[in-house]
């Protein structure tokens, strides 16, 4: 063991440490650290800010590009370190600004940074693109004293570029591997932020969801991921999908650091019309809502249909639903959607005209050198195929660009049919119908083999109709399927983050179901 990981790992023993980093301690790694272990260790000088963040990069040297070679981290920063010095000496002055002074954090490579990392979204069309300002959201975690370790890799363009891609795949960064079994697939597109954050690269991690692309992941690799409803992050400085559904949310190994995170990055943004429409709802601080007991009492509804033809799985899933009741829960089941699938076409559609509309209105405002158009970029990767197209196409872009305006009615009744089919005929509905205080189910299907010729194999989700609602989402750690995580989701109606975080923090205590990853060549 080298100084830095004793350092870390005598600061972990030196503290009340949780199972989960006692455990990595065990495999002979360095020991996670939960952030208020961090904080903790921070206060009592057995840590500095500076010895951390060197710590993380040497880990992301020796195991994200070389070692395993999970490539999850497209670049870090070079002013972390002077960033983490100089937050050291203002917390011996002044003290810590909060949760997260002087804490090691990653960020996907859609949201902007105005330092010297790109933001390309996985592309190679916007190399060299710079940021001139921070996204609000990453502005508010330097203001709490974050140190932005660097921008992690994704599946190129969110994942919204082929019907066919390759999860974890971009263009600039190639593959990221799952640190589960290296020959399965991270899922996406937040997948270097899942990734980093189990493997212990950095202490949590900003990912982003148009559908499924934070807790998918999440699940995959044995993490709790956090959608929040729309409009709860704002959306301003971050690569679009589409703005129906986008949102950006944390990544964390505990649902109590998830809520921490979430609570520094929501705030009313002025210039993003869905964080003006969340109103008064702002909350600051949502680890008051952690409850070791949080499933007692709690009226939870069991959606089936999601993986009702996977007899194994749904054996998994029993197990985990015994494990709610045996908690306390009051159990519905089944409580399926009464429009469940309804709206899977009509979502397509949506995302193909907002894409385009949100895509250019991005592109537009970039310096003269960068594509300004959704046609553009597909003009750039035609032109670049060696390099961009090598592996699937993008077809969903041509798609998108053969769309018309958000003034279409083919758009406005695809929206509509969204809308009715998982909100007032679909969450909401059974919700109300069995006086639920959430809706339960396995979130993914153990993950897949990468695969370069087919690319992603489907093995279920449960991501869409809270994604396409905007409604809220958290999945946590539910143990491992022929040993591959697979995570439990709860989800709800708007701004019901609370009620989740409770729920979601009593399942964790009950089971603390999360596996260290080995870094298996193979599941």
């Amino acid at each position: 063991m080298d100084r830095r990981n004793f350092i870390l790992t005598t600061a972990v023993g030196a503290m009340a440490a949780s199972d989960i980093a006692m455990s990595s301690k065990a495999q002979g790694e360095p020991g996670e650290l939960a952030l208020a272990e961090i904080a903790a260790a921070f206060a009592g000088g057995r840590l500095t800010s500076k010895q951390l963040t060197q710590i993380y990069l040497e880990r992301i040297d020796s195991l994200d590009r070389r070692g395993p070679g999970l490539r999850a981290v497209l670049e870090t920063n070079p002013a972390a370190l002077q960033t983490a010095a100089e937050l050291d000496r203002e917390r011996l002055a002044q003290g810590p600004r909060g949760a997260l002074h002087g804490v090691p954090i990653l960020i996907k490579d859609n949201v902007e940074t105005a330092d010297r990392m790109m933001t390309t979204a996985g592309s190679l069309a916007l190399e060299g693109w710079y940021a001139g300002k921070d996204a609000p959201l990453v502005a508010r975690l330097r203001r709490a004293g974050a140190v932005i370790l660097g921008k992690t890799n994704l599946s190129e363009w969110a994942n919204f570029r082929s019907d066919h891609s390759i999860s974890g795949w971009s263009g600039r960064g190639g593959q990221t591997r799952n640190p589960h079994a290296l020959d399965r697939s991270p899922s996406g597109s937040s997948s270097g932020s899942a990734v980093a954050v189990a493997a212990n690269l950095c202490a949590v991690a900003v990912g982003t969801e148009t559908d499924g692309s934070i807790v998918s992941p999440a699940s995959i690799n044995g993490i709790v991921g956090l959608k929040p409803t729309v409009g709860l992050v704002s959306r301003s400085g971050i690569v679009p999908i589409a703005h129906s559904q986008d949102t950006a949310g944390p990544l964390a190994r505990s649902v109590r650091d998830a809520a921490v995170l979430l609570g520094l990055m929501a705030g009313l943004d002025a210039a993003d019309p869905a964080s003006v429409a969340v109103g008064n709802r702002f909350q600051e601080d949502y680890v008051r809502y952690l409850d070791p007991d949080g499933l007692r009492g709690a009226r939870l509804g069991i959606a089936r249909r999601f993986f009702s033809g996977n007899t194994p799985l749904n054996a998994f899933f029993d197990s985990c639903v015994a494990t709610l009741e045996r908690c306390g829960a009051i159990i519905v089941d089944p409580a399926d959607l009464p429009m469940h699938g309804a709206s899977d076409a009509a979502e397509r559609e949506v995302l193909l005209y907002e894409f385009k509309a949100d895509l250019n209105t991005y592109l537009a405002r970039l310096p003269a050198e960068f594509p300004h158009s959704l046609e553009d970029l597909i003009k750039f990767n035609d032109a670049h195929a060696a390099r961009e197209l090598v592996l699937f196409d993008q077809e969903a872009f041509r798609q998108a660009q053969g769309k018309g305006g958000l003034e279409e009615s083919a758009y406005r009744d695809a929206r509509e049919t969204c809308l009715t089919a998982t909100r007032s005929g679909g969450i909401d509905a059974v919700i109300c119908e069995h006086d639920l205080d959430a809706i339960v189910a396995p979130t993914s299907g153990p993950a897949w083999l990468i695969d370069s010729v087919n690319g992603d194999m489907d093995t279920g989700g449960c991501s869409s109709p809270a994604a396409v609602a905007g409604y809220p989402h958290i999945t946590v750690p539910a143990g491992l399927f022929r040993g591959l995580p697979i995570g439990l989701s709860f989800f709800g109606t708007a701004f019901s983050e609370p009620k989740l975080i409770k729920l979601a923090s009593g399942f964790e205590h009950a089971t603390k179901a999360r596996r260290v990853p080995r870094f298996l060549p193979a599941a």
